[in-house]
């Protein structure tokens, strides 16, 4: 029995050196990365990470909570505006203007989760959907009413003498505040409130009945998701240093639901990895693009939309748990094809 348990214990060992050996070369890489790429794959890699926080937000909200929200767009132009507006009329400092994004974001999420405790499913979507829209009418009147045709234009974020300006430091600040939101996220789900989110996606009615209070982790979870939406719409404004109603399209909120369908509902991995491919996708079809006749290039655009529809009627309709469940699926091919493999060697 001891032996048995030794070995066990080797087994963990061995599994935790491992997992630590993993993210030691991921942090390696990805301090190493803003040095060793052009300039161009450096801005996608922030948008990448910028993405990362909101789609993880909506991951807490749709894959662990099971209520859907169509307002991701109205909370990311909420975040922005509140900078864009604090910058342009008070000249607020970030570390007043990041907070009150949050502050505005978990306001709204309190404001517009409130029908969650009525609504669900098609009924919920269409609610916060009305989200979208008042933003874009605010966002709007405020850029008519102060004659700003081109949108707000926000100077970069200073400290002292220092100014953050260069795409190397917006990275590793973009960075800091994925890593921050990651963090949040993994903490939430292992948490209390994270089991009870998971009660509330599978049968509100038998979370109740556990003794769940229902209401409460409801409000909580469009809170939570609100704020660290609003809060990258405020780190979005400041590192594009403009802010116009056009960026926030309802075809943005479709991306971000894509992010978490495409990368794998419910899974906090999915959410990294389909902020990565949602980001990256538009690029690749033009690319490919580029190697075609010049008389399509006028297609581009067209593509991108056709392709990015198709491939989420692919994922949905294939393989719904996403990029998480492809390699899932690849992981159990592979022990399958091991485990034969050492039937067959077996003396």
């Amino acid at each position: 029995m001891s032996d048995q348990t030794a070995t066990a214990r080797d087994i963990a060992l061995l599994g935790t050196l491992a997992r630590r050996i993993r993210f030691a070369v991921a942090l390696a890489l990805l301090v190493i990365l803003p040095f060793a790429v052009k300039p161009f794959l450096l801005d996608l890699a922030n948008q990448v990470l910028l993405a990362v926080i909101g789609a993880l937000a909506l991951m807490l909200l749709t894959g662990f909570a099971g209520l859907i929200s169509l307002g991701t767009a109205g909370l990311l132009g909420a975040g922005a505006y509140t900078v864009g507006a604090m910058v342009r009329e008070f000249s607020a400092p970030f570390w007043v203007t990041l907070p009150a994004a949050a502050v505005l974001g978990a306001l709204l999420g309190l404001i517009f989760g409130l029908p969650s405790l009525r609504l669900r499913g098609l009924y919920l979507a269409i609610s916060t959907l009305g989200l979208h829209f008042i933003v874009i009418y605010l966002g709007g009147e405020y850029e008519a009413r102060e004659a700003l045709s081109t949108g707000v234009i926000i100077d970069s974020p200073s400290i002292g003498s220092f100014s953050l300006t260069s795409a190397v430091g917006w990275y590793f600040v973009l960075l800091g505040f994925a890593a921050l939101s990651l963090w949040i996220s993994v903490n939430l789900q292992r948490s209390r409130t994270g089991r009870a989110w998971r009660a509330l996606r599978d049968r509100d009615v038998v979370a109740g009945a556990l003794g769940i209070d229902v209401q409460r982790f409801k409000l909580l979870a469009f809170m939570v998701s609100s704020t660290m939406t609003a809060v990258a719409g405020a780190l979005f404004a400041y590192y594009r240093n403009f802010v116009s109603i056009d960026a926030f399209s309802l075809y943005l909120t479709v991306q971000y639901v894509a992010m978490i369908i495409i990368g794998g509902m419910g899974s906090i991995a999915g959410a990294l990895l389909g902020s990565a491919f949602v980001i990256l996708f538009p690029y690749a079809i033009e690319t490919v693009a580029a190697l075609l006749p010049a008389r399509f290039a006028n297609m581009v655009f067209a593509l991108n939309y056709a392709s990015f529809g198709v491939v989420m009627i692919l994922f949905l309709l294939l393989e719904p748990a996403g990029l998480m469940g492809i390699g899932q699926r690849i992981r159990n091919s592979v022990g399958t094809w091991r485990s034969r493999r050492s039937v067959t060697e077996r003396p």
